[in-house]
């Protein structure tokens, strides 16, 4: 799974204008970007009456619309999913996924702070940087709201190229954490049964979905 990292702070703060000089940067420097809104609000599956709506009231659970320059798709899940299970469902091909939102959450966090909202939230987990306009008591690295270039730096040396070669694990729909000896053990045992096969040259991703009964 592709590093997640979310960017958490208060209403006005903001968070989506930092956020977009974020991923103008990241990008610029050839870095595959995806993002996560989270959403208070309950998705629906399009109007009453349209073919979507239509399909979930006959019982499908998920439903996609396909068009010539992009997919849609809404999946209906028992409960409200984790950032671990949205960064699952986005996939495999980004270098970096960021969040809007998600202060509770268990992802690594960067504040966006300005004068007169107040102080910083509080108990936020997992801090590793603010992004503010006056200074602030923390000890999370500091940076001001027009510095997107040294938070992509941050982001670039901690996050993006420590992941360039990863490999996830879910077994029964949970993720299994894996330390650098089981890892490297799949890694090479799984290239090595791909490259045994006929017509498998270069592999730059592999994968492999198991599910039984």
């Amino acid at each position: 799974m592709p590093p997640v990292v979310s960017i958490v702070g208060k209403s006005d703060s903001g968070k989506t204008v930092f956020l977009e000089k974020l991923i103008r940067e990241l990008t610029s420097r050839g870095y595959r970007i995806a993002t996560i809104k989270h959403s208070h609000h309950a998705i629906e599956f399009e109007k009453q009456g349209k073919d979507s709506w239509r399909h979930a009231q006959a019982g499908s659970l998920a439903t996609v619309t396909s068009a010539t320059n992009a997919i849609s798709i809404v999946k209906a899940t028992p409960q409200e999913p984790t950032i671990a299970d949205i960064a699952r469902a986005v996939g495999e091909d980004y270098d970096l996924v960021l969040t809007e939102g998600f202060s509770r959450g268990d992802a690594p966090k960067i504040e966006v702070h300005r004068k007169g909202v107040g102080p910083l939230l509080q108990g936020t987990k997992s801090l590793i940087a603010v992004a503010t306009d006056e200074p602030v008591e923390t000890k999370a690295r500091q940076f001001s709201l027009e510095d997107a270039k040294g938070v992509a730096d941050l982001l670039e040396t901690g996050f993006i190229k420590p992941n360039k070669e990863r490999i996830s694990l879910w077994v029964n729909g949970e993720s299994v954490p894996l330390s650098e000896f089981p890892r490297q053990i799949i890694i090479n045992t799984l290239i090595g049964m791909a490259k045994s096969l006929k017509g498998v040259n270069d592999i730059k991703s592999l994968d492999i979905s198991l599910r039984k009964g």
